[in-house]
Protein backbone atom coordinates (compact mmCIF):
# COMPACT_ATOMS: atom_id res chain seq x y z
CA UNK A 1 0.00 0.00 0.00
CA UNK A 2 2.71 2.48 0.81
CA UNK A 3 4.48 1.25 -2.39
CA UNK A 4 1.60 2.76 -4.39
CA UNK A 5 1.26 5.65 -2.94
CA UNK A 6 5.11 6.50 -2.30
CA UNK A 7 5.25 8.60 -5.88
CA UNK A 8 1.91 10.96 -5.14
CA UNK A 9 2.59 14.39 -3.95
CA UNK A 10 -0.16 14.37 -1.59
CA UNK A 11 0.09 13.14 2.30
CA UNK A 12 -0.60 9.98 2.62
CA UNK A 13 -3.14 8.54 5.38
CA UNK A 14 -3.48 4.53 5.40
CA UNK A 15 -6.07 3.07 7.47
CA UNK A 16 -6.39 -0.71 8.52
CA UNK A 17 -10.10 -1.19 8.48
CA UNK A 18 -10.73 -4.05 10.78
CA UNK A 19 -7.22 -5.00 12.35
CA UNK A 20 -7.82 -6.71 15.68
CA UNK A 21 -6.98 -4.84 18.72
CA UNK A 22 -6.58 -1.86 16.97
CA UNK A 23 -3.56 0.87 17.22
CA UNK A 24 -2.56 -0.81 19.98
CA UNK A 25 -2.40 -4.35 18.00
CA UNK A 26 -0.58 -2.47 15.48
CA UNK A 27 1.96 -0.94 17.84
CA UNK A 28 2.95 -3.99 18.83
CA UNK A 29 3.90 -5.53 15.71
CA UNK A 30 5.33 -2.86 14.27
CA UNK A 31 7.83 -2.95 17.58
CA UNK A 32 8.02 -6.83 17.14
CA UNK A 33 9.12 -5.80 13.39
CA UNK A 34 11.55 -3.41 14.28
CA UNK A 35 13.49 -5.42 17.24
CA UNK A 36 11.98 -3.43 20.00
CA UNK A 37 12.09 -5.40 22.73
CA UNK A 38 7.95 -6.56 23.60
CA UNK A 39 6.74 -9.04 26.51
CA UNK A 40 3.58 -11.29 25.92
CA UNK A 41 1.46 -11.83 28.99
CA UNK A 42 -1.45 -13.67 29.36
CA UNK A 43 -3.48 -10.05 28.96
CA UNK A 44 -2.47 -9.22 25.28
CA UNK A 45 -1.85 -12.51 23.85
CA UNK A 46 -4.99 -12.88 22.11
CA UNK A 47 -4.74 -9.77 20.68
CA UNK A 48 -1.29 -9.96 19.45
CA UNK A 49 -2.54 -13.68 17.64
CA UNK A 50 -5.06 -11.98 15.88
CA UNK A 51 -3.16 -8.76 14.87
CA UNK A 52 -0.15 -10.88 13.81
CA UNK A 53 -2.90 -13.48 11.72
CA UNK A 54 -4.56 -10.47 10.13
CA UNK A 55 -1.38 -8.85 9.03
CA UNK A 56 -0.05 -12.38 7.74
CA UNK A 57 3.00 -12.40 9.86
CA UNK A 58 3.97 -15.99 8.99
CA UNK A 59 6.98 -17.61 9.07
CA UNK A 60 6.65 -17.72 4.90
CA UNK A 61 8.13 -14.01 5.17
CA UNK A 62 10.69 -14.50 7.66
CA UNK A 63 11.90 -17.36 10.38
CA UNK A 64 9.99 -16.65 14.23
CA UNK A 65 7.66 -14.42 13.08
CA UNK A 66 4.82 -12.96 15.28
CA UNK A 67 2.10 -14.94 14.48
CA UNK A 68 4.66 -18.60 15.34
CA UNK A 69 5.92 -16.62 18.26
CA UNK A 70 2.45 -16.00 19.69
CA UNK A 71 0.77 -19.71 18.93
CA UNK A 72 4.40 -20.96 21.02
CA UNK A 73 3.15 -18.79 23.97
CA UNK A 74 -0.52 -20.67 23.33
CA UNK A 75 0.47 -23.70 23.58
CA UNK A 76 3.35 -23.35 26.58
CA UNK A 77 1.98 -21.02 28.54
CA UNK A 78 -1.93 -19.94 27.93
CA UNK A 79 -3.38 -24.06 27.61
CA UNK A 80 -1.61 -24.98 30.59
CA UNK A 81 -2.83 -22.19 33.40
CA UNK A 82 -6.44 -22.30 34.48
CA UNK A 83 -5.82 -18.63 35.52
CA UNK A 84 -4.06 -17.14 32.37
CA UNK A 85 -6.54 -18.83 30.16
CA UNK A 86 -9.36 -17.00 32.09
CA UNK A 87 -7.28 -14.00 31.61
CA UNK A 88 -6.75 -14.26 28.02
CA UNK A 89 -10.53 -14.81 27.58
CA UNK A 90 -11.92 -12.22 29.78
CA UNK A 91 -9.19 -9.30 28.37
CA UNK A 92 -9.65 -10.27 24.51
CA UNK A 93 -13.66 -9.50 25.01
CA UNK A 94 -12.38 -5.55 25.64
CA UNK A 95 -10.29 -5.59 22.34
CA UNK A 96 -11.80 -7.52 20.05
CA UNK A 97 -14.98 -7.28 18.89
CA UNK A 98 -15.73 -10.97 17.39
CA UNK A 99 -13.04 -13.06 19.59
CA UNK A 100 -15.94 -15.47 20.51
CA UNK A 101 -15.49 -16.74 16.94
CA UNK A 102 -11.76 -17.38 16.93
CA UNK A 103 -10.44 -20.46 16.26
CA UNK A 104 -8.04 -20.00 19.06
CA UNK A 105 -10.70 -19.13 21.35
CA UNK A 106 -12.02 -21.95 20.50
CA UNK A 107 -8.84 -23.64 21.86
CA UNK A 108 -9.25 -21.81 25.13
CA UNK A 109 -12.48 -22.98 25.90
CA UNK A 110 -11.46 -26.30 25.24
CA UNK A 111 -8.69 -26.21 27.73
CA UNK A 112 -10.40 -24.77 30.35
CA UNK A 113 -13.45 -27.44 29.92
CA UNK A 114 -10.26 -29.83 30.35
CA UNK A 115 -9.48 -28.31 33.20
CA UNK A 116 -13.00 -28.02 34.73
CA UNK A 117 -13.23 -31.93 34.58
CA UNK A 118 -10.16 -32.48 36.21
CA UNK A 119 -8.93 -31.99 39.99
CA UNK A 120 -7.76 -28.84 40.81
CA UNK A 121 -4.33 -30.21 42.08
CA UNK A 122 -2.88 -31.53 39.25
CA UNK A 123 -2.20 -28.14 37.03
CA UNK A 124 -0.73 -25.12 38.40
CA UNK A 125 0.05 -27.05 41.82
CA UNK A 126 2.35 -29.73 43.13
CA UNK A 127 1.56 -33.20 43.49
CA UNK A 128 2.06 -33.44 46.45
CA UNK A 129 0.03 -31.14 47.80
CA UNK A 130 -2.45 -33.08 50.71
CA UNK A 131 0.63 -35.24 51.98
CA UNK A 132 3.16 -34.59 54.22
CA UNK A 133 4.48 -31.51 51.98
CA UNK A 134 1.94 -29.24 53.98
CA UNK A 135 3.08 -26.96 56.81
CA UNK A 136 1.89 -26.24 59.82
CA UNK A 137 0.06 -23.37 58.88
CA UNK A 138 -1.84 -24.38 56.08
CA UNK A 139 1.07 -23.17 53.18
CA UNK A 140 2.45 -25.51 50.87
CA UNK A 141 5.69 -27.23 50.99
CA UNK A 142 7.83 -27.01 47.14
CA UNK A 143 10.82 -29.10 47.64
CA UNK A 144 10.79 -28.22 52.11
CA UNK A 145 10.88 -24.42 51.34
CA UNK A 146 7.29 -22.23 52.17
CA UNK A 147 5.98 -20.89 49.01
CA UNK A 148 3.40 -19.06 51.05
CA UNK A 149 0.86 -20.53 48.84
CA UNK A 150 -2.43 -21.44 50.48
CA UNK A 151 -4.28 -25.03 49.83
CA UNK A 152 -7.48 -25.13 47.44
CA UNK A 153 -10.36 -26.67 48.54
CA UNK A 154 -11.21 -29.81 46.01
CA UNK A 155 -14.69 -28.92 45.27
CA UNK A 156 -16.56 -29.30 41.96
CA UNK A 157 -17.64 -25.46 42.26
CA UNK A 158 -13.93 -24.01 42.53
CA UNK A 159 -14.67 -22.70 39.07
CA UNK A 160 -17.90 -20.75 39.32
CA UNK A 161 -16.70 -17.42 40.21
CA UNK A 162 -13.37 -17.82 38.13
CA UNK A 163 -15.75 -18.12 34.89
CA UNK A 164 -18.28 -15.31 36.20
CA UNK A 165 -15.98 -12.80 34.49
CA UNK A 166 -16.74 -13.58 31.26
CA UNK A 167 -19.21 -11.58 29.14
CA UNK A 168 -22.42 -13.60 28.03
CA UNK A 169 -21.32 -14.43 24.79
CA UNK A 170 -18.32 -15.86 25.65
CA UNK A 171 -19.69 -17.66 29.04
CA UNK A 172 -22.17 -19.27 26.69
CA UNK A 173 -19.73 -20.75 24.33
CA UNK A 174 -17.75 -22.17 27.53
CA UNK A 175 -21.11 -23.98 28.80
CA UNK A 176 -21.77 -24.97 25.61
CA UNK A 177 -18.08 -26.45 25.56
CA UNK A 178 -18.24 -28.16 29.23
CA UNK A 179 -21.56 -29.50 27.85
CA UNK A 180 -20.09 -31.57 25.09
CA UNK A 181 -16.55 -32.44 27.41
CA UNK A 182 -19.35 -34.45 29.76
CA UNK A 183 -19.46 -32.68 32.39
CA UNK A 184 -22.12 -33.37 35.10
CA UNK A 185 -25.40 -31.61 34.88
CA UNK A 186 -25.29 -30.37 38.34
CA UNK A 187 -21.91 -28.21 37.80
CA UNK A 188 -23.34 -26.94 35.00
CA UNK A 189 -26.59 -25.88 36.79
CA UNK A 190 -24.17 -24.39 39.50
CA UNK A 191 -22.42 -22.48 37.27
CA UNK A 192 -25.70 -21.31 35.62
CA UNK A 193 -27.11 -20.29 39.13
CA UNK A 194 -24.09 -18.42 40.02
CA UNK A 195 -24.02 -16.48 37.03
CA UNK A 196 -26.96 -15.47 36.41
CA UNK A 197 -27.54 -14.33 40.83
CA UNK A 198 -24.55 -12.30 40.27
CA UNK A 199 -25.53 -10.06 37.54
CA UNK A 200 -29.66 -10.23 38.02
CA UNK A 201 -30.24 -8.29 41.20
CA UNK A 202 -33.38 -9.56 43.28
CA UNK A 203 -32.25 -13.14 41.85
CA UNK A 204 -30.39 -13.59 45.07
CA UNK A 205 -33.17 -14.45 47.39
CA UNK A 206 -34.22 -17.15 45.37
CA UNK A 207 -31.07 -19.20 45.91
CA UNK A 208 -29.55 -20.03 48.85
CA UNK A 209 -25.75 -21.70 50.07
CA UNK A 210 -23.78 -19.89 48.03
CA UNK A 211 -23.21 -16.42 48.84
CA UNK A 212 -20.26 -15.04 50.67
CA UNK A 213 -17.40 -17.50 48.89
CA UNK A 214 -14.04 -15.91 47.33
CA UNK A 215 -12.60 -17.43 44.94
CA UNK A 216 -9.13 -17.26 43.34
CA UNK A 217 -10.08 -14.94 40.28
CA UNK A 218 -10.57 -12.06 42.92
CA UNK A 219 -6.76 -11.16 43.13
CA UNK A 220 -6.59 -11.30 39.40
CA UNK A 221 -8.24 -7.48 39.74
CA UNK A 222 -10.66 -8.42 36.66
CA UNK A 223 -13.66 -6.30 36.24
CA UNK A 224 -16.75 -8.17 35.48
CA UNK A 225 -18.15 -7.59 32.29
CA UNK A 226 -20.92 -5.20 31.60
CA UNK A 227 -23.88 -7.52 31.03
CA UNK A 228 -27.38 -7.07 29.45
CA UNK A 229 -29.80 -8.65 31.92
CA UNK A 230 -32.29 -9.52 29.70
CA UNK A 231 -29.82 -11.27 26.97
CA UNK A 232 -28.26 -12.72 30.08
CA UNK A 233 -31.89 -14.22 30.85
CA UNK A 234 -32.83 -15.53 27.73
CA UNK A 235 -29.26 -17.07 27.11
CA UNK A 236 -29.07 -18.65 30.55
CA UNK A 237 -32.89 -20.68 30.01
CA UNK A 238 -31.38 -22.28 26.87
CA UNK A 239 -28.73 -23.89 28.42
CA UNK A 240 -30.56 -25.47 32.00
CA UNK A 241 -30.24 -29.13 31.90
CA UNK A 242 -33.60 -31.15 32.00
CA UNK A 243 -33.17 -32.21 35.79
CA UNK A 244 -34.86 -31.84 38.98
CA UNK A 245 -33.81 -30.06 42.26
CA UNK A 246 -35.08 -28.35 45.44
CA UNK A 247 -32.89 -25.69 44.98
CA UNK A 248 -33.02 -25.86 41.23
CA UNK A 249 -36.79 -25.70 41.27
CA UNK A 250 -36.53 -22.33 43.66
CA UNK A 251 -34.11 -20.64 41.00
CA UNK A 252 -36.45 -21.72 38.05
CA UNK A 253 -39.32 -19.65 39.53
CA UNK A 254 -36.82 -17.05 40.33
CA UNK A 255 -35.73 -16.68 36.88
CA UNK A 256 -39.51 -16.75 35.97
CA UNK A 257 -40.27 -14.14 38.37
CA UNK A 258 -37.35 -11.90 37.10
CA UNK A 259 -38.10 -12.41 33.65
CA UNK A 260 -41.51 -11.20 33.83
CA UNK A 261 -40.21 -8.16 35.01
CA UNK A 262 -37.44 -7.79 32.22
CA UNK A 263 -40.43 -8.40 29.91
CA UNK A 264 -38.01 -11.63 28.25
CA UNK A 265 -39.67 -13.06 24.96
CA UNK A 266 -42.59 -15.33 24.85
CA UNK A 267 -40.75 -18.27 24.25
CA UNK A 268 -38.48 -17.84 26.88
CA UNK A 269 -41.30 -17.85 29.75
CA UNK A 270 -43.08 -20.52 28.11
CA UNK A 271 -39.77 -22.84 28.67
CA UNK A 272 -39.42 -21.72 32.07
CA UNK A 273 -42.81 -22.36 32.81
CA UNK A 274 -42.51 -25.60 31.34
CA UNK A 275 -39.42 -26.87 33.46
CA UNK A 276 -41.36 -25.76 36.79
CA UNK A 277 -44.41 -27.55 35.77
CA UNK A 278 -42.26 -30.63 35.42
CA UNK A 279 -40.84 -30.16 39.20
CA UNK A 280 -44.09 -28.56 40.78
CA UNK A 281 -43.93 -31.43 43.62
CA UNK A 282 -40.25 -29.71 44.63
CA UNK A 283 -42.06 -26.01 44.47
CA UNK A 284 -42.82 -24.07 47.67
CA UNK A 285 -45.71 -21.59 48.29
CA UNK A 286 -43.51 -18.45 48.48
CA UNK A 287 -42.37 -19.58 45.15
CA UNK A 288 -45.29 -19.74 43.29
CA UNK A 289 -46.79 -16.44 44.87
CA UNK A 290 -45.37 -14.62 41.65
CA UNK A 291 -46.87 -10.74 42.00
CA UNK A 292 -48.80 -9.20 38.84
CA UNK A 293 -46.71 -7.18 36.75
CA UNK A 294 -49.80 -7.30 34.05
CA UNK A 295 -52.77 -5.11 33.52
CA UNK A 296 -55.09 -6.91 35.48
CA UNK A 297 -56.23 -5.93 39.06
CA UNK A 298 -55.55 -9.31 40.23
CA UNK A 299 -52.88 -8.81 43.23
CA UNK A 300 -50.65 -12.47 42.01
CA UNK A 301 -50.11 -14.02 38.48
CA UNK A 302 -53.04 -16.75 38.78
CA UNK A 303 -52.81 -17.67 34.79
CA UNK A 304 -48.87 -18.25 35.40
CA UNK A 305 -49.96 -20.55 37.63
CA UNK A 306 -52.17 -22.07 36.33
CA UNK A 307 -50.42 -22.57 33.00
CA UNK A 308 -47.56 -24.35 35.24
CA UNK A 309 -49.88 -26.84 36.80
CA UNK A 310 -51.85 -27.84 33.16
CA UNK A 311 -47.92 -28.86 32.72
CA UNK A 312 -47.31 -30.63 35.68
CA UNK A 313 -50.56 -32.64 34.84
CA UNK A 314 -49.09 -33.20 31.23
CA UNK A 315 -45.74 -34.35 32.29
CA UNK A 316 -47.32 -37.40 34.62
CA UNK A 317 -45.69 -40.01 32.24
CA UNK A 318 -42.60 -38.34 32.12
CA UNK A 319 -39.36 -39.47 33.72
CA UNK A 320 -37.15 -36.31 34.75
CA UNK A 321 -34.36 -37.26 36.74
CA UNK A 322 -33.10 -36.03 39.45
CA UNK A 323 -29.65 -34.10 40.81
CA UNK A 324 -27.57 -36.20 42.60
CA UNK A 325 -28.59 -35.49 45.97
CA UNK A 326 -25.27 -34.45 47.27
CA UNK A 327 -25.21 -31.30 45.11
CA UNK A 328 -27.89 -28.71 46.04
CA UNK A 329 -30.06 -30.44 48.55
CA UNK A 330 -27.69 -33.14 50.68
CA UNK A 331 -31.39 -33.56 53.30
CA UNK A 332 -33.37 -34.57 49.94
CA UNK A 333 -35.28 -37.77 50.40
CA UNK A 334 -38.33 -39.32 48.89
CA UNK A 335 -40.97 -39.02 50.92
CA UNK A 336 -44.49 -38.85 49.49
CA UNK A 337 -45.52 -39.22 46.15
CA UNK A 338 -45.32 -35.59 43.94
CA UNK A 339 -49.19 -36.19 43.37
CA UNK A 340 -49.89 -35.35 47.20
CA UNK A 341 -47.06 -32.95 47.77
CA UNK A 342 -48.88 -30.78 44.77
CA UNK A 343 -52.04 -31.13 46.03
CA UNK A 344 -50.96 -29.71 49.30
CA UNK A 345 -48.81 -27.04 47.05
CA UNK A 346 -51.70 -26.20 45.17
CA UNK A 347 -54.59 -26.12 48.17
CA UNK A 348 -52.78 -23.78 50.14
CA UNK A 349 -51.82 -21.60 46.99
CA UNK A 350 -55.55 -21.06 46.76
CA UNK A 351 -55.82 -20.29 50.58
CA UNK A 352 -53.08 -17.41 49.97
CA UNK A 353 -55.04 -16.23 47.14
CA UNK A 354 -59.04 -16.67 48.07
CA UNK A 355 -58.72 -13.32 50.22
CA UNK A 356 -57.98 -11.09 47.05
CA UNK A 357 -60.98 -8.84 46.65
CA UNK A 358 -60.70 -8.47 43.40
CA UNK A 359 -60.79 -12.01 42.12
CA UNK A 360 -63.61 -12.95 40.15
CA UNK A 361 -65.95 -16.12 40.54
CA UNK A 362 -64.83 -17.17 37.31
CA UNK A 363 -61.58 -16.85 37.95
CA UNK A 364 -61.38 -18.72 41.40
CA UNK A 365 -63.69 -21.62 39.33
CA UNK A 366 -60.88 -21.94 37.02
CA UNK A 367 -58.38 -22.25 39.87
CA UNK A 368 -60.57 -24.63 41.91
CA UNK A 369 -60.89 -26.93 38.80
CA UNK A 370 -57.06 -26.71 37.30
CA UNK A 371 -56.41 -30.21 38.74
CA UNK A 372 -58.54 -32.56 37.54
CA UNK A 373 -60.78 -34.56 40.47
CA UNK A 374 -59.66 -37.84 39.62
CA UNK A 375 -56.37 -36.73 41.16
CA UNK A 376 -57.57 -35.48 44.68
CA UNK A 377 -58.17 -38.12 47.20
CA UNK A 378 -59.43 -35.30 49.61
CA UNK A 379 -61.45 -32.02 48.81
CA UNK A 380 -60.33 -30.06 52.50
CA UNK A 381 -58.37 -27.85 50.65
CA UNK A 382 -61.31 -26.73 48.06
CA UNK A 383 -63.77 -26.25 51.06
CA UNK A 384 -61.43 -24.36 52.89
CA UNK A 385 -60.31 -21.98 50.09
CA UNK A 386 -63.86 -21.53 49.22
CA UNK A 387 -64.74 -20.70 52.95
CA UNK A 388 -61.85 -18.15 52.60
CA UNK A 389 -63.16 -16.60 49.44
CA UNK A 390 -66.76 -16.32 50.68
CA UNK A 391 -65.60 -14.47 53.65
CA UNK A 392 -63.56 -12.00 51.88
CA UNK A 393 -66.42 -11.20 49.21
CA UNK A 394 -70.00 -11.59 51.17
CA UNK A 395 -71.33 -9.56 48.15
CA UNK A 396 -71.50 -12.84 46.59
CA UNK A 397 -75.44 -13.89 45.10
CA UNK A 398 -76.81 -17.13 46.39
CA UNK A 399 -76.40 -18.63 42.70
CA UNK A 400 -72.76 -17.64 42.40
CA UNK A 401 -72.08 -19.36 45.45
CA UNK A 402 -73.94 -22.98 44.98
CA UNK A 403 -72.17 -22.96 41.55
CA UNK A 404 -68.47 -22.44 43.45
CA UNK A 405 -69.94 -25.08 46.04
CA UNK A 406 -70.70 -27.37 43.24
CA UNK A 407 -67.75 -27.96 42.51
CA UNK A 408 -66.75 -29.94 45.49
CA UNK A 409 -67.01 -33.68 46.31
CA UNK A 410 -68.86 -33.92 49.92
CA UNK A 411 -68.09 -37.40 49.80
CA UNK A 412 -64.55 -36.33 49.87
CA UNK A 413 -64.54 -34.11 52.73
CA UNK A 414 -63.07 -35.13 56.18
CA UNK A 415 -64.14 -35.71 59.61
CA UNK A 416 -63.24 -32.36 60.79
CA UNK A 417 -63.90 -30.31 57.68
CA UNK A 418 -67.82 -31.87 57.66
CA UNK A 419 -68.21 -30.35 60.79
CA UNK A 420 -67.11 -27.05 60.05
CA UNK A 421 -69.71 -27.30 57.12
CA UNK A 422 -72.56 -27.67 58.66
CA UNK A 423 -72.26 -25.02 61.10
CA UNK A 424 -70.99 -22.81 57.79
CA UNK A 425 -73.06 -19.34 57.55
CA UNK A 426 -71.54 -18.59 54.36
CA UNK A 427 -72.69 -21.59 52.54
CA UNK A 428 -75.97 -22.01 50.93
CA UNK A 429 -78.72 -24.06 53.19
CA UNK A 430 -79.10 -26.93 49.98
CA UNK A 431 -74.96 -27.09 50.58
CA UNK A 432 -75.54 -27.78 54.24
CA UNK A 433 -77.89 -30.51 53.86
CA UNK A 434 -75.96 -32.23 50.88
CA UNK A 435 -73.19 -31.98 53.79
CA UNK A 436 -75.53 -33.37 56.29
CA UNK A 437 -76.89 -36.24 53.68
CA UNK A 438 -72.91 -37.32 53.14
CA UNK A 439 -72.57 -37.12 57.08
CA UNK A 440 -74.94 -39.65 57.89
CA UNK A 441 -74.18 -41.54 55.16
CA UNK A 442 -70.74 -42.01 56.40
CA UNK A 443 -71.86 -42.74 60.09
CA UNK A 444 -74.32 -45.25 58.45
CA UNK A 445 -71.51 -46.75 56.65
CA UNK A 446 -69.24 -47.17 59.50
CA UNK A 447 -71.58 -48.63 62.11
CA UNK A 448 -72.74 -51.18 59.48
CA UNK A 449 -68.97 -51.78 59.03
CA UNK A 450 -68.95 -52.36 62.95
CA UNK A 451 -71.86 -54.17 62.84
CA UNK A 452 -70.35 -57.16 60.55
CA UNK A 453 -67.29 -57.26 62.32
CA UNK A 454 -69.16 -57.68 65.41
CA UNK A 455 -71.31 -60.92 63.73
CA UNK A 456 -67.93 -62.41 62.51
CA UNK A 457 -66.70 -62.29 65.86
CA UNK A 458 -63.56 -60.82 64.61
CA UNK A 459 -61.68 -59.29 67.44
CA UNK A 460 -59.04 -57.46 65.93
CA UNK A 461 -61.94 -56.38 63.67
CA UNK A 462 -63.85 -54.97 66.81
CA UNK A 463 -61.03 -53.57 68.58
CA UNK A 464 -59.89 -51.09 65.70
CA UNK A 465 -63.81 -50.42 64.38
CA UNK A 466 -63.99 -49.45 68.50
CA UNK A 467 -60.85 -47.40 68.04
CA UNK A 468 -62.72 -45.39 64.92
CA UNK A 469 -65.96 -45.05 66.85
CA UNK A 470 -63.58 -43.65 69.51
CA UNK A 471 -62.43 -41.03 67.09
CA UNK A 472 -66.16 -40.05 65.82
CA UNK A 473 -67.01 -38.89 69.51
CA UNK A 474 -67.25 -36.19 68.37
CA UNK A 475 -69.11 -36.50 65.06
CA UNK A 476 -71.68 -38.92 66.57
CA UNK A 477 -72.48 -35.46 68.90
CA UNK A 478 -72.67 -33.69 66.05
CA UNK A 479 -74.74 -35.87 64.11
CA UNK A 480 -77.36 -35.77 67.54
CA UNK A 481 -77.17 -32.66 67.01
CA UNK A 482 -77.81 -32.07 63.64
CA UNK A 483 -80.76 -34.69 64.13
CA UNK A 484 -82.59 -32.57 66.79
CA UNK A 485 -82.40 -29.57 64.53
CA UNK A 486 -84.04 -31.11 62.29
CA UNK A 487 -86.78 -32.01 64.26
CA UNK A 488 -87.21 -28.33 65.24
CA UNK A 489 -87.47 -27.41 62.17
CA UNK A 490 -89.99 -29.65 61.21
CA UNK A 491 -92.14 -28.40 63.64
CA UNK A 492 -91.89 -25.01 63.24
CA UNK A 493 -92.72 -25.87 59.26
CA UNK A 494 -95.50 -27.47 60.82
CA UNK A 495 -96.49 -24.73 63.05
CA UNK A 496 -96.43 -22.08 60.43
CA UNK A 497 -98.54 -24.40 57.93
CA UNK A 498 -101.17 -24.38 60.59
CA UNK A 499 -101.06 -20.70 60.62
CA UNK A 500 -101.42 -20.28 57.08
CA UNK A 501 -104.94 -22.57 57.45
CA UNK A 502 -106.01 -20.02 60.14
CA UNK A 503 -105.35 -17.10 57.90
CA UNK A 504 -107.06 -18.88 54.72
CA UNK A 505 -110.34 -19.11 57.08
CA UNK A 506 -110.55 -15.86 58.79
CA UNK A 507 -110.50 -14.62 55.00
CA UNK A 508 -113.15 -16.77 54.39
CA UNK A 509 -114.69 -15.63 57.50
CA UNK A 510 -113.65 -11.60 56.12
CA UNK A 511 -115.90 -11.74 52.36
CA UNK A 512 -119.16 -13.36 54.94
CA UNK A 513 -119.29 -10.40 56.62
CA UNK A 514 -122.37 -7.83 54.96
CA UNK A 515 -124.41 -6.70 57.76
CA UNK A 516 -123.82 -5.42 61.24
CA UNK A 517 -124.52 -8.56 63.11
CA UNK A 518 -122.31 -10.71 61.00
CA UNK A 519 -119.53 -8.08 61.82
CA UNK A 520 -120.51 -8.38 65.67
CA UNK A 521 -120.00 -12.43 65.29
CA UNK A 522 -117.48 -12.46 62.95
CA UNK A 523 -115.06 -10.47 65.52
CA UNK A 524 -116.11 -12.75 68.57
CA UNK A 525 -115.10 -15.61 65.96
CA UNK A 526 -111.53 -13.83 64.71
CA UNK A 527 -109.78 -13.81 68.27
CA UNK A 528 -110.78 -17.53 68.85
CA UNK A 529 -109.41 -18.15 65.63
CA UNK A 530 -106.05 -16.45 67.34
CA UNK A 531 -106.39 -18.64 70.31
CA UNK A 532 -107.46 -15.51 72.52
CA UNK A 533 -109.76 -16.56 75.16
CA UNK A 534 -113.14 -15.11 75.80
CA UNK A 535 -114.12 -12.09 78.08
CA UNK A 536 -116.71 -12.89 81.01
CA UNK A 537 -120.22 -11.61 79.89
CA UNK A 538 -120.30 -9.74 83.31
CA UNK A 539 -116.67 -8.37 83.12
CA UNK A 540 -117.45 -7.48 80.21
CA UNK A 541 -120.31 -5.22 81.29
CA UNK A 542 -118.54 -3.91 84.25
CA UNK A 543 -115.72 -2.81 81.88
CA UNK A 544 -118.16 -0.86 80.40
CA UNK A 545 -119.85 0.36 82.88
CA UNK A 546 -116.51 1.93 84.65
CA UNK A 547 -115.26 3.55 82.04
CA UNK A 548 -117.48 6.20 82.93
CA UNK A 549 -121.34 7.05 82.65
CA UNK A 550 -122.72 8.01 79.11
CA UNK A 551 -125.23 11.25 78.98
CA UNK A 552 -128.20 9.20 78.62
CA UNK A 553 -127.82 6.86 81.86
CA UNK A 554 -127.29 10.29 83.98
CA UNK A 555 -130.50 11.52 83.18
CA UNK A 556 -132.41 8.82 83.61
CA UNK A 557 -131.20 7.90 87.28
CA UNK A 558 -128.29 8.09 89.08
CA UNK A 559 -125.43 5.03 89.11
CA UNK A 560 -124.16 3.86 92.27
CA UNK A 561 -120.81 2.35 92.17
CA UNK A 562 -120.24 -0.07 93.92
Amino acid sequence: MIEKLRNTKEDMCLTLVGCPGGPDAFLFAAQFCYGVRVELTPKNILMVYCAAEYLEMTEQFDEENLLAVAESFFHKVIFHSWKDCILALHCSEHSISNAETLHIVSKCLNALSTMACTDPSLFGWPMMMYGSLQSPGGSILWNGINTGARIRASLSDWWFEDISCLGVPMFKRLIETMKERGIRSENIAGALMYYSRKYLPGLDRWQSGQAGRTRSLASFATVPAAVDQKLLLESIEKLLPQKKGKSYCRYLLGLLRVGMILNVCQSCRDSLERRIGMQLELATLDGLLIPNFSDSDYLYDTDCVERIIHHFVSSQELNIALFSPSSFDPATSPSSSPLIKVTKLIDSFLAEVAPDVNLKPKKMQSLLLVLPEALRSLDDGLYRALDIYFKAHPWLSEKERVQLCSIIDYGKLSIEAYAHASHNECLPLRIILQVLFFEQLRLRTALSHCLHALESDDAAIVDDMAGQLLQRDGWVSLVRENRVLRVDMERMRSRVRKLELDFVDIKQEMGRVSRPHNLISSTRLIPRKLGCMPVPKDLHSDAIESTGPSPRRSTERPYLSH
